[in-house]
């Protein structure tokens, strides 16, 4: 009996060392992913402005009311930033 228990608390190690390497590797993929996207994004923004700079200037400017808007009409803690 003694050996079977150590048989399941060996699989549940591996287990737990199998999610460690799993959380490590979502990590990174995550923030590969965020990095490719950012840099699509801002790829895609200066090549919308060398080709139509008044759509560019539009559509930044809408962005930016957007942000102004979100950033007075949410309180600050779902910001992230303490009001302390």
């Amino acid at each position: 009996m003694e050996c079977f228990l150590q048989y399941l608390d060996d699989l549940d190690d591996l287990y737990g060392a199998i999610g460690l390497v799993w959380e490590r590797l979502r990590r990174t993929l995550l923030k590969l992913t965020s990095t490719l996207l950012v840099i699509a994004v801002g790829a895609s923004g200066i090549s919308l402005a060398l080709a139509h700079p008044p759509i560019a200037l539009a559509t930044s400017t809408m962005l930016f009311v957007t942000l102004l808007y979100r950033s007075v009409t949410v309180p600050s803690s779902r910001w992230g930033i303490s009001s302390h």
